[in-house]
């Protein structure tokens, strides 16, 4: 399997404002962060009425070993089709952006079973659906697993690719993940200042108006600046990777301090917080899951 080629750029396609080759999540490892926080998706079988369809389901889902497992009733269609052809795919996407189009999805192809030793289905299921606790153990209840054999990301517009089952099975859900949301508003509305500093010091972006950060993870972080021909993304790496908020903050603020230091730096809007360097005292002191410091550089 290939990657798309529309998603590959073209010879007149505009030149990356930021080294291509730093540190960056693999696509199988975008894809684990994404499923991660999901438990609901779309399982497609193949039908025995009408015969040979692709029949759609809404299930819930958890992730055992990177596999999918299912606690489904002998009385769904889908179980029924189950029986008659193991052949399924597994849709699962996010939600909340303006163009749908924009959020990140993962299909998975594989054979389901009914699994032999629940246990480890069971524990892992019950973990993302405790809930269902009160049913696990009715007879017309079972867990089933698919075994992915095939595995199709989509992280958006312009990203997405085959990824190697390998890679999926072996990639870990990134551990900023879960805070990253926190850290990129903290960023975006206490520090704003700091942005166009990272921008001019690690990217070839010289001309911009505004600045947001727009991701981060344990490789680096992104941002989204504003130049004369339009949004451009900008990618900057970690010295080493981070796996907490005060690894992102210590990060974060040692980069700011090595932004200063190069030759020819400005600001965009210069402010006494960051002249006098009270950006360091308050950037990311969220240890208490607050922001403690005011909301100023």
């Amino acid at each position: 399997m290939t990657n798309d080629a529309h998603a590959t750029p073209t010879a007149d396609a505009q030149q990356p404002l930021y080294d291509v080759d730093i540190p960056t999540p693999t696509h199988a490892e975008r894809a684990r962060t994404m499923v991660a926080p999901l438990s609901t998706g779309t399982l497609c079988t193949v039908a025995t009425e009408p015969a040979g369809y692709p029949y759609g389901s809404f299930v819930t889902v958890a992730f055992e070993r990177g596999h999918p497992v299912f606690l489904i009733s002998e009385l769904a269609e889908h179980t029924k089709n189950l029986r008659k052809d193991a052949r399924a795919s597994l849709l699962v996407a996010q939600g909340g952006a303006d163009d749908p189009l924009a959020n990140g999805r993962v299909t998975l192809v594989g054979d389901c079973s009914l699994v032999a030793d629940p246990e480890a289905a069971r524990a892992a299921y019950l973990e993302r659906h405790p809930n269902a606790g009160y049913y696990a153990d009715f007879k017309d209840f079972n867990f089933w697993r698919l075994e992915v054999t095939a595995v199709r990301y989509i992280g958006g517009y312009g990203r997405m690719s085959w990824v190697g089952v390998v890679d999926w099975l072996a990639a870990q859900s990134d551990p900023v993940a879960p805070f990253a949301e926190e850290i990129i508003a903290h960023m975006n509305e206490d520090h704003a200042d700091a942005l166009p500093l990272y921008c001019r010091a690690f990217s070839r972006a010289t001309e911009f108006t505004t600045v947001t950060m727009t991701g981060i993870d344990r490789y680096g972080f992104e941002m989204s600046a504003v130049t004369p021909d339009g949004p451009r993304p900008i990618r900057v790496a970690f010295a080493e990777q981070i796996s907490t908020r005060g690894g992102a903050r210590t990060a974060l603020v040692a980069m700011l301090g090595d932004a200063r230091t190069k030759p020819g730096h400005r600001l965009s809007s210069p402010s006494a917080s960051l002249a006098s360097g009270s950006t360091e005292a308050g950037m990311l002191d969220r240890s208490r899951t607050a922001v403690v410091a005011p909301r100023r550089l």
